[in-house]
């Protein structure tokens, strides 16, 4: 049994579900809600700070900040409150409210962003206004999730070794694309050894990380409103587009054989069970990473009323998952560059990371 005295030291790193009962194919789903964050993000969220304390960038008196959706503001929430920083965290209305809850009552405080930027969104409105804290006294630090090599980094150093020593035979990955840290890092790591894995990205539609048109996004965790400076697709070798509709009706699948996941969770399994059952593959050994658990979606994903609000009487209505999917995106042939990055290029990148 482990004994802690900080809460970042503990955290469920080998815990893989096989959903073949579930989903009718070969799919392990690899669970990374179970640390007292409760999420993913405690990876980065500990290897950003202990990185900028290596570096002398945290001192006396100095504010963490960071813009964040939901999860890695907690994590950081805890962590701050663990080692006695302060923390400020910037998030959107998309933010579960259980979420802002969690971060409040571990110290952090909360500032909400209520209207998007022109062209940015609601994240370039969060970058702002990190931006604008950072002018305003220099005691803020932002980590910048964005830029930082210790997002992807962390999974890097950390998940895909731990799917590799668990699935040797292992043939496709599956990972959600966010700030694309988890993405890349396992991209990164499976390229340099283990070279055969094939690396499936997942996105939100309306995402706009791969190319693809803006749209309303109700679900938080996954997908950007600019491109992620992070995002290298020669690492990738196919990319799955997934509406939120799908998404709710994963999660209610998953949750009703009794795994109650989180949104980002059902983004992805859908997106694997649609890249699976078009190329047949049945015989593969496939991985997807789940990133968080189902608690804080509880007023929106598992909300009847929510779900009837946001996308009709039918939302819920059983489906079949492996029947259901859409269509694919072809195969990602060559790195794509994008044009300058709006906000500022997220202040230039990390060696602005301190204001």
């Amino acid at each position: 049994m482990p004994i802690i005295k900080d809460p970042h030291l503990f955290n469920e790193q080998s815990l893989f579900v096989d959903l073949e009962g579930v989903l009718g194919c070969r799919l392990y789903l690899k669970i990374e809600g179970f640390n007292f964050a409760g999420s993913i993000k405690l990876k980065p969220a500990r290897e950003m700070v202990e990185r900028a304390e290596r570096e002398g960038l945290i001192g006396p008196g100095s504010i963490l900040v960071e813009s964040s959706s939901g999860n890695l503001g907690v994590a950081l929430s805890m962590i701050a409150a663990s080692k006695g920083y302060r923390f400020v965290c910037v998030i959107d209305p998309r933010c579960n409210p259980a979420t802002r809850q969690f971060m409040e009552s571990l110290g952090a405080q909360v500032d909400l962003v209520t209207e998007p930027d022109p062209t940015g969104g609601f994240l370039g409105a969060r970058l702002n206004h990190v931006q604008d804290l950072c002018a305003s006294d220099e005691r803020y630090i932002w980590l910048n999730q964005y830029t930082n090599p210790g997002n992807w980094g962390a999974h890097y150093r950390w998940t895909a070794p731990e799917i590799s020593n668990q699935f040797p035979e292992l043939d496709v990955l599956f990972v959600g694309a966010g700030t694309t840290g988890t993405l890349m890092g396992c991209a990164r790591y499976f390229r340099e050894h283990r070279p055969d894995v094939r690396i499936v990205a997942v996105d939100a539609a309306g995402s706009v990380s791969f190319g693809g048109p803006p749209a309303t996004r109700l679900i938080p965790g996954l997908g950007m409103g600019v491109r992620p400076p992070q995002l290298d697709e020669s690492f990738i070798d196919d990319v799955v587009m997934v509406e939120e509709l799908d998404t709710v009706r994963a999660c209610h699948r998953l949750a009703a054989a009794g795994f109650t996941l989180g949104g980002s969770t059902g983004t992805v399994v859908h997106g694997a069970m649609s890249w699976l059952a078009d190329h047949d593959a049945q015989d593969l050994t496939a991985v997807a990473i789940s990133p968080d658990m189902g608690r804080p979606y509880l007023d929106t994903v598992y909300n009847p009323d929510w779900v009837h609000e946001h996308f009709g009487a039918e939302a819920l209505a059983t489906a079949d998952l492996a029947g259901t999917h859409g269509p694919l995106s072809d195969p990602v042939p060559e790195p794509q560059r994008s044009g300058p990055i709006s906000v500022a290029d997220y202040v230039a990148a990390l060696g602005n990371f301190l204001q």
